[in-house]
């Protein structure tokens, strides 16, 4: 747990570092837009200044109105691609952790995704070919907490990493991507507040 919130510590700190730069690129993109659109508002204002003032104040009100809007659509582009960012970097590293912290992972997540039933268990060749020893051991603890079993199977999956539970001929693909994928939304909403909140 401990070396997850290591990564998930420098992974936020990276992401903070990296959504400052993101932040002060799209603030300087969003002040170079205002000092163009204010040097537009001031030709206009030299031609306005013949025609009554209501119809200048509509008129620079929508100009004003205008470069909010491009100033927000600049910082929330930004936003959206730190926040992609983080969640592809929190991936990659998960992905890439060493041996051991990896099957960790894997651990955790069968004794999140075990269900209380008889099933089989699936990884990739790459997977099967470094998986500690103990480990089949570790699966069958996991089912047993839940009130099933799992088998390990020796076939390999066209996985790239996670596993594949089978129960009754219906597969739960638990892969990273799959996971990642599934908790798009929430994982977006999480590193939203971190960063930005």
């Amino acid at each position: 747990m401990a070396g997850l919130e290591k990564i998930t510590g420098q992974i936020i700190e990276d992401a903070k570092a990296s959504a400052a730069a993101k932040l002060k690129e799209a603030q300087q993109e969003a002040d170079r837009i205002l000092a163009g659109a204010r040097e537009e508002c001031a030709a206009i204002r030299a031609e306005a200044d013949e025609q009554r003032a209501s119809s200048r104040e509509i008129y620079e009100g929508r100009v004003k109105s205008s470069m909010e809007q491009q100033r927000r659509t600049e910082l929330l582009r930004a936003k959206q691609e730190i926040i992609a960012e983080v969640i592809h970097e929190a991936y990659q590293k998960l992905n890439t952790e060493d041996t051991a912290g990896y099957f960790l992972t894997m651990e955790k997540l069968l004794n999140t995704y075990a269900l209380a039933a008889d099933g089989e268990i699936y990884f990739s060749a790459g997977d099967l070919a470094r998986m500690p020893a103990d480990f089949e051991s570790r699966i069958h603890a996991a089912a047993e907490k839940k009130g099933g079993s799992l088998t390990l199977k020796k076939e390999p999956k066209a996985i790239e990493d996670g596993f594949i539970l089978v129960y009754g001929g219906i597969e739960e693909n638990c892969t990273l991507k799959a996971l990642f994928d599934a908790k798009k939304d929430l994982l977006q909403d999480k590193v939203n507040e971190i960063l930005f909140l």
